[in-house]
């Protein structure tokens, strides 16, 4: 199925969505990466409060390269989203809505997406020049010492995703799998 949806979304929009849904998202997003994440871990610990309300938000796992003359950003592809598991089930916890990356994710993940009726996205790896497409703006809001790793808020519109972990916990990795090996 295809749909459209406005970032930020609410729990009642991350539940309509299935696994293997194509969707296309307009509005804002966050990008944060594996040093990011450590450091908004780090400040949850102190009992700090982070740089941005992820409270029904979308965090993309991307570091972007260096923007060309005239666009906003340069090739925007999804990082490996495994090697910000460990952090994800707090942020989820926060109220995070949803992840865009690539690959699996861990079972303490999963757990936490069910838990919040939360969604995880997939991006096409590899794809990061036309994904740039859908980036309207970027600015870095936190972490400008990280480099390509701060996070920024981007504006995208139909920025294409597909739902890869729903907030019932079908994994469309797991169900592909099963259904190729039925043929």
């Amino acid at each position: 199925m295809e749909k459209h949806l406005r970032v930020p979304f609410s729990t009642e929009e991350a539940t309509d969505l299935k696994a293997g849904d194509y969707v296309y998202l307009t509005g804002t997003i966050y990008t944060a990466r594996d040093a990011a994440h450590k450091r908004m871990y780090e400040t949850l610990a102190e009992q700090a409060t982070l740089p941005l309300d992820i409270k029904n938000n979308v965090i993309y796992y991307m570091g972007p390269s260096p923007a060309r003359e005239g666009r906003p950003i340069g090739s925007a592809g999804p990082t490996t989203s495994s090697r910000m598991d460990k952090y994800a089930p707090v942020l989820l916890d926060l109220g995070l809505r949803g992840m865009i990356g690539k690959g699996k994710r861990s079972q303490a993940v999963k757990d936490a997406i069910i838990r919040n009726n939360a969604v995880y996205f997939a991006a096409v790896g590899g794809a990061g020049a036309l994904l740039s497409r859908s980036i309207v703006s970027s600015e870095v809001i936190a972490y400008d010492d990280l480099g390509t790793e701060a996070i920024r808020r981007l504006e995208v519109k139909d920025f294409p995703v597909i739902v890869v972990i729903d907030s019932k916990g079908a994994d469309l990795y797991e169900s592909a799998i099963q259904e190729y090996r039925k043929q």
